[in-house]
């Protein structure tokens, strides 16, 4: 496989303290990729070290297959990253910010102009490019932010907490634009976060730390099932009669009854429709079925409260 990151037991120490320990991660090519963890989990000492702003103490990156000791320089010029700080100059306009880095990127006035012009239009911005940053929200700089971090169309973009601060809606509106220009980009973004829904939402793939340790890495899905039984969740009347039945199924779990509410975790994921017919046989009034999985930030927390244990 095409990899945009590979590490192989990656460490940096500050003193006595492991920010990163023994990391070994690959990211395929064209996928959002999500690190997750608490804060002073190690995320932004990853990303540092894979821009090759920090050297590691042991272990090795190699980010578009170039080595972060040796060929940090071809690294920075070859990604895009939003980190801390969003580099904007607030009394300058957002075009003549953009034309700053354009001129910073070598762009032509060509490429510079079209370029400008496509990202701007995309972020909802286009009509606003003579305004002043210093007099928008916090949301709208962060757009524009986004558009610098990919102004040179770069195949690796890095994003360190993208909508910390933001409120919910300017959250909600930067994540689907984040998720529309990794489409329309074909980039793979290395996205930072301890945002569990928005990574759930966006992310093909996810790694999570703690103390600087990799826990688990895959698809949302695949840590959901991983780290959790499928639940049954059933309402009605009558229930339970059924509940002894389902318990003496091999498939099952464990069975709760609580206020006309019958919860069935299920060992394996199976179809729901046997289940309920046994429920139905044993004279149960069913008025309401759903099977629900663990969230991604169930599993998280299953598995940080897991390490500290």
């Amino acid at each position: 496989m095409d990899w945009a990151i590979r590490t192989e037991g990656l460490t940096r120490h500050f003193g006595a303290i492991r920010a990163v320990d023994g990391l070994s991660l690959q990211v395929p090519r064209g996928c959002v990729f999500g690190f997750l963890g608490p804060n002073g989990s190690g995320k932004t000492t990853t990303l540092r070290l894979l821009l090759g702003l920090l050297d590691p103490t042991d272990g090795r990156a190699e980010v578009l297959g170039y080595d972060t000791r040796t060929q940090a320089g071809e690294i920075r010029a070859r990604v895009g990253a939003l980190l801390e700080h969003n580099g904007l100059y607030e009394r300058l306009t957002a075009e003549d910010n953009l034309e700053f880095y354009g001129r910073i990127y070598r762009l032509s006035p060509e490429q510079r102009g079209e370029r400008m012009e496509q990202l701007l239009t995309h972020l909802d911005l286009w009509e606003r490019r003579r305004e002043l940053v210093g007099d928008w929200s916090r949301g709208m700089k962060q757009k524009l932010a986004i558009a610098r971090t990919l102004l040179h169309a770069p195949p690796l973009v890095f994003l360190d907490e993208p909508t910390a601060g933001l409120d919910p809606v300017a959250s909600a509106a930067l994540r689907d634009d984040i998720a529309g220009m990794a489409r329309r980009e074909g980039a793979t973004v290395f996205l930072t976060t301890h945002n569990l829904p928005e990574a759930e939402k966006l992310c093909d793939l996810v790694g999570v730390i703690r103390q600087g340790r990799l826990l688990a890495v895959g698809s949302p899905g695949e840590l959901r099932a991983r780290a959790s039984h499928p639940t049954l969740i059933v309402r009605g009347r009558g229930l339970e009669a059924g509940a002894e039945a389902l318990r003496s199924r091999p498939e099952v779990a464990d069975v709760a009854l609580a206020d006309g509410e019958m919860i069935v975790r299920l060992a394996d994921d199976m179809e729901a429709a046997p289940l309920v017919s046994l429920l139905v046989s044993t004279g149960a009034q069913v008025e309401e079925v759903r099977k629900d999985t663990a969230s991604l930030e169930d599993v998280f927390l299953a598995l940080v409260q897991e390490v500290a244990e």
